[in-house]
């Protein structure tokens, strides 16, 4: 159970509970999350709960927009001070991978949603961020292009699925094998690779 502070503004309650339920998520089935089980987590009734979120929809909600925020910023910020778009990609790689390795219930929740049948606003939201998160990385792809850092052929679009797509391999071997603090050891070498295919340093 945490120990958060029981009396707090309606801002920082709803802030602590997505942390909760990031929490959670990282070491159970994000869909067998139950309002109480949030709850309990936090140390507050159920009622207390929905004093900030008039549903567990809306609770789903605000989980995902924080998810893509972060994500969107981590790897933003991660090559943000780098000039070649080499570089750049490098650190983006990386730096989703430290986004995952700290909060691993995320990607139990992106999955879990892009499962679903109906088009609900969590999984359109997440549908949204990985559209978001390739258009950056083919902004960045066309850079490298320009300035003969990667293959002038090169497909943008197929390199953006790819990058995203390799980071969801490797987090999806690590949920296989219960480790996900061994993402990090593999990420650099299964970079190396990725940048070799696109004709950027390793």
């Amino acid at each position: 159970m945490s120990n958060r502070p029981r009396n707090l503004p309606a801002d920082e309650r709803r802030a602590h509970t997505v942390e909760a339920v990031v929490e959670l998520a990282g070491t159970r089935n994000p869909g067998e999350i139950t309002t109480l089980a949030i709850a309990r987590h936090m140390g507050l009734t159920e009622g207390a709960l929905f004093r900030h979120f008039p549903t567990k929809q809306a609770i789903w909600q605000s989980v995902m927009e924080w998810v893509a925020e972060s994500l969107l910023d981590r790897v933003e910020r991660a090559a943000r001070d780098l000039d070649s778009p080499s570089d750049k990609l490098r650190a983006m790689f990386l730096g989703h991978i430290d986004f995952v390795a700290e909060h691993p219930g995320v990607p139990r929740m992106l999955f879990g949603e892009l499962q679903k049948a109906d088009s609900t606003v969590p999984k359109r939201i997440v549908q949204s961020l990985i559209q978001r998160y390739a258009q950056r990385l083919q902004q960045t792809l066309e850079a490298g292009k320009a300035c003969a850092e990667l293959q002038a052929d090169l497909d943008s679009g197929a390199a953006a699925t790819l990058f995203i797509g390799t980071i969801q391999g490797l987090v999806m071997q690590s949920l296989l094998v219960g480790d996900m603090a061994r993402i990090r050891e593999e990420a650099p070498k299964v970079y190396a690779i990725y940048s070799r295919g696109i004709g950027a340093r390793p």
